[in-house]
């Protein structure tokens, strides 16, 4: 009868095939929302174009920088791309800090800090003498016109610098190093982490035209036909969308499918109404789901005789890391109990069997709805190009990704995408390389369009000072 009554409590938790097919279905009506001209300022799917026009080939090569600010630190890197090897090597990297005071500044201060830094990492390379094309990943909602413009909506994670919202980031980057004087760059281009994640995957397996986090946070890319680019000009070729996908059913569209545990996740957190699906999957609220769902349990008294503990009553007590400690094969059963006496909990062997079998609910709901997103897109991406049948490639990053069976992940997406056989790729530092192959792809790009109406000179490849008369490779 007790199993009875916990397995009522995690019904709530598991969607039918068919219910994942209807999520799967509402998602795509979204991404059409979002993608439209008319539609996309209300759509909860913003579906954002990056202004990356094409995924690595493969005869990309040179050295690059890339800039990666999404927090307290920031990283710079060097970055090498080998061609004849295919290779994309990090040189070099430097972290610095942003001390509190210029978090909470002016922008003039933090872009010179940025630059101040830049200039330092250079010089210890010895590479002030070059002019070197850099990725910038800046990890803050923008608007972005072109790969180089990128205009500053809000600030988030506690910064709050003055005279930057509403500003192009690139032009009061450049005119910080201007200030300077003693370096300058070559191209620009702005990158968001997911795309950084796809291109970062894009040079090992150039079929992945997909990226995907589910870390912290959660999101994914794609490239689409730049003919449904309703907000962009032009009808040729294809472009990578930024989906934003973290905002679906921020219009309610999910409400069939929310727990009262999600109901109380969200209206407790930071940002109410907004990023509801996110809130049903990513690293930043699986373990308070967890923790709300074992109170419920035990106050019912299926779960510590019914006494709960100080630590269990406590708002982000339960982190989501413990999830899959709990699942580990091996150890998940002396995790499990180590983690139940870490909260001041008296536990017996059917304790840490219920314990793990809500966590498993929980991640494997988490897993099965970032599938139904995944398939929305790898069957969008099948139709617009007339396939019966599509291979491609997914470069996933994040922590919950990494950390949790996603076996379940994969499984549930060849069910809902039956026509779309996809292969998984972790990346290896999407925002830092991901963002040196933005910039290597862009920068061969206007290369190719260059030399199709002006003759080539050999003998260049990105990094080397050129003049204004030679012409590099194509």
């Amino acid at each position: 009868a007790e199993r009875k009554r916990v397995q009522k409590h995690l019904e709530r938790f598991h969607l039918s095939l068919e219910k994942l097919q209807e999520v799967s279905a509402r998602l795509e009506e979204d991404m059409i929302r979002g993608l439209g001209k008319h539609t996309h300022h209300r759509a909860p799917v913003k579906m954002l174009p990056s202004f990356v026009r094409a995924t690595p080939d493969g005869t990309e090569k040179g050295d690059f920088l890339a800039l990666d600010l999404g927090g307290t630190n920031f990283r710079v890197l060097h970055v090498r791309v080998l061609e004849e090897e295919q290779k994309m090597l990090k040189m070099d990297s430097q972290i610095c800090t942003i001390p509190q005071e210029i978090m909470l500044g002016t922008g003039e201060q933090l872009f010179s800090h940025i630059a101040s830094c830049l200039g330092d990492f250079l010089e210890c390379q010895n590479l002030k003498e070059q002019i070197l094309p850099l990725g910038f990943t800046f990890s803050f909602p923008c608007e972005q016109k072109e790969i180089d413009k990128s205009f500053l909506i809000r600030w988030t994670k506690g910064f709050n610098c003055s005279g930057v919202e509403g500003k192009d980031v690139v032009k009061l980057l450049r005119e910080a190093i201007h200030k300077r004087g003693d370096y300058d760059l070559g191209s620009v281009a702005m990158v968001n982490d997911t795309v950084g994640t796809m291109m970062s995957c894009g040079y090992k397996d150039q079929s992945c035209e997909i990226g995907m986090i589910i870390g912290t946070g959660t999101n994914a890319c794609y490239m689409e036909e730049m003919k449904n680019v309703e907000r962009v000009e032009g009808e040729e070729g294809r472009m990578c969308i930024n989906t934003e996908w973290g905002g679906f059913g921020d219009d309610g569209s999910l409400k069939d499918i929310q727990t009262e545990f999600d109901v109380v996740v969200d209206k407790t957190s930071i940002n109410p109404g907004v990023h509801i699906f996110e809130k049903m999957i990513s690293g930043m609220y699986l373990g308070e789901i967890v923790r709300l769902l074992l109170v419920r349990l035990t106050q019912d008294e299926l779960l510590f005789k019914g006494q709960t503990s100080e630590a269990l009553l406590s708002a982000g007590r339960f982190e989501t890391k413990f999830i899959s400690d709990i699942e580990e094969t091996d150890s998940g059963v002396e995790n499990t109990q180590n983690i139940l006496t870490e909260l001041g909990l008296k536990w017996d062997q059917v304790d840490v069997h219920v314990v793990h079998l809500v966590c498993d609910t929980i991640s494997s709901r988490s897993a099965h709805l970032c599938a139904a997103a995944l398939a929305t897109v790898a069957n969008r991406i099948r139709v617009n190009r007339g396939l019966d049948h599509l291979k491609t490639t997914v470069g996933v990053d994040g922590t919950v990704y990494r950390k949790h069976p996603y076996k379940k992940l994969q499984a549930t997406v060849r069910l809902l995408a039956p026509d779309c056989d996809i292969t998984f790729l972790v990346s290896e530092d999407g925002s830092g390389k991901g963002a040196a192959m933005v910039t290597a792809v862009s920068q061969r790009l206007a290369l190719q369009s260059l030399c199709m109406f002006s003759p080539c000179l050999r003998g260049l490849s990105p990094g080397t000072p050129t003049s204004s008369h030679q012409r590099h490779v194509c």
